[in-house]
């Protein structure tokens, strides 16, 4: 598909959303885990741009011939649920929850059949990871915000999740402009988790 559209290995991805990096965070998450890393994120979204007074356009867009995209060794890290299941409760894993409070707590479930989380996972909204003019915050401070939540745990141990596996992306973004590294996605993520009776599940 990537090559139907004309994108080509060589070209460098800027994706974007109006949804504070919910949506086209998976688009850069998907790119990486294709192996091209040549993928940025436009901090602030469609609002940002157009804040500026960049020049915009409507109507369909500039055809661009269709080429070859070749898949590359993937850049980006991910993990299902036997792996979490694993790994459960030790040292070199540590569970970040990207949804709200509450649906982390197990109050309120819109989605999924069960309402809770992982037992052990840290829960951090992903909405936290921006200021109010929509853009990321300042590396330093997402740094120390991400520090006192994991309180000494390695970031290289942090597996992220949400309700699907989009709204995880957001974190694990803020982690890297942390300067914290990449770190893994559970792309099932609760609603996988959930799916299976039999996984250990914890409210509160």
């Amino acid at each position: 598909w990537l090559g139907s559209i004309g994108f080509r290995n060589d070209m460098q991805a800027v994706v974007y959303d109006r949804q504070g990096v919910n949506y086209c965070g998976r688009l850069w998450w998907m790119l990486k885990w294709a192996g091209h890393e040549a993928v940025a994120v436009l901090d602030g979204g469609w609002q940002a741009w157009q804040a500026s007074g960049a020049p915009m356009q409507s109507g369909p867009p500039t055809a661009l011939t269709a080429t070859a995209f070749e898949l590359q060794p993937s850049l980006a890290r991910l993990i299902d649920a036997n792996g979490v299941l694993s790994q459960l409760g030790r040292p070199e894993q540590t569970i970040l929850d990207a949804r709200a409070e509450a649906r982390y707590r197990g109050e309120v479930e819109p989605l999924d059949p069960v309402a809770g989380h992982i037992p052990g996972a840290l829960n951090r909204a992903f909405a936290l990871n921006l200021g109010s003019d929509g853009c990321f915050k300042p590396a330093e401070q997402l740094r120390s915000e991400f520090a006192a939540l994991l309180a000494g745990r390695n970031p290289a141990s942090v597996v992220h999740h949400c309700g699907s596996g989009v709204s995880a992306i957001p974190n694990l973004i803020a982690m890297e402009v942390a300067g914290l590294g990449r770190a893994t996605l559970y792309g099932g993520s609760w609603s996988d988790w959930c799916s299976d009776r039999t996984r250990p599940m914890a409210q509160g």
